[in-house]
């Protein structure tokens, strides 16, 4: 049975394996590429207090190539669980040689784990493969940026998209027996998972560990440091605040500004903070709007999670869609056998 699903897999093998190829040859150049600015970056800094100029030409150098990596990454799952999960079973439903197999002494729930098996390794081996090759190229600049926790690069490193691979792969399998029609299966799998891959980092993941409390008080070097500052809905805001104890902490909720009373800053004393402050010579990236609004007495309630938890979320959210796609094939497996003819 092996034999049988790997000469029917084994063009869609040698395309994953020839893409694989060329992914490692670019991600080693890339990663080199790295390493010798990261040499350089650390040769500006050493002895230097501030090393803010050299540590964002590094970041605007690499920024950009390996988010776009990372967001490339994040669709391999999702085309792995379109263009070999979802055709797995469809497409030999659609055309009738399911029937061939079934009379013969191979049982229905046999002939489909050993296809999830064959095909599920090799779908975990290859995305597996990119996403450490992905990681060892970018680690330092991970190391620098600090930005583990951000969507695109938490989902694009390390274990986790061994997790999404397996998932996709099984769901795709599963549209695919339901459905019983190769190209309806395979749209329903890349839109679903991709609203999947949107959805669980949103809206699930920052509620898998109960997050740690605090209040912030926004002084001016507080108000410097963060990364951008507006107005919603008539009330002020702060993004990308730093916890003084934990500046590597994934933030995921902050308050709006919040004046001393526990009100909402108004849009209006905001706005005439940002548009006219008083001059006063201040440095920093916001300058005098900063000075401005702390003489506010201004504090952000914020939520977030420590830089040690990182692989703890990897884990738990790897063991998660695992134990999603073994639902996803014990479901398959009762449904072959009782409801497909």
């Amino acid at each position: 049975m092996m034999w049988l699903s790997w000469r029917q897999f084994r063009i869609q093998a040698l395309f994953g394996a020839g893409a694989l190829a060329v992914i490692a040859v670019y991600m080693v150049s890339l990663g080199a590429d790295i390493r010798d600015a990261y040499d350089a970056y650390q040769a500006k800094c050493e002895g230097s207090a501030n090393c803010a100029e050299a540590r964002s030409q590094f970041r605007g150098a690499y920024q950009n190539t390996l988010l776009f990596l990372a967001a490339g990454l994040a669709l391999i799952p999702a085309l792995i669980g379109t263009f070999w999960g979802a055709p797995l079973v469809a497409r030999e439903l659609e055309n009738g040689t399911h029937r061939l197999v079934w009379n013969q002494s191979i049982t229905r729930p046999r002939w489909l784990l050993s296809k999830i098996l064959l095909i599920g390794l090799a779908a975990v081996i290859v995305t597996g493969a990119a996403a450490a090759l992905l990681t060892w190229a970018a680690r330092p600049f991970d190391e620098v940026v600090k930005e583990h926790f951000e969507t695109f690069v938490f989902g694009a490193r390390n274990i986790a998209p061994i997790g999404y691979a397996a998932l996709a792969f099984t769901f795709g399998t599963v549209v695919g027996l339901l459905l019983r029609k190769t190209l309806p299966a395979m749209a329903v799998t890349l839109v679903v998972f991709l609203a999947f891959q949107f959805f669980f980092p949103n809206v699930v993941r920052p509620s898998l560990m109960p997050p740690v409390k605090a209040t912030l008080p926004m002084t001016v070097e507080a108000i410097n440091g963060a990364q951008n500052l507006g107005s919603i809905g008539g009330g002020s805001v702060i993004g990308g605040v730093k916890i003084p104890n934990a500046p590597d902490a994934w933030i995921a909720e902050t308050s709006p500004l919040r004046t001393a009373d526990g009100k909402t800053l108004s849009a209006s004393k905001f706005n005439d903070c940002l548009d006219s402050p008083p001059k006063t010579g201040a440095g920093g990236t916001f300058g005098d709007t900063a000075v401005c609004l702390a003489q506010h007495n201004l504090h952000v309630d914020v939520q977030y999670h420590p830089s040690s938890r990182y692989w703890s979320f990897q884990w738990l959210e790897t063991a998660i869609y695992l134990t999603l796609s073994g639902i996803l094939t014990a479901f398959g497996l009762w449904r072959i056998r009782r409801r497909v003819s």
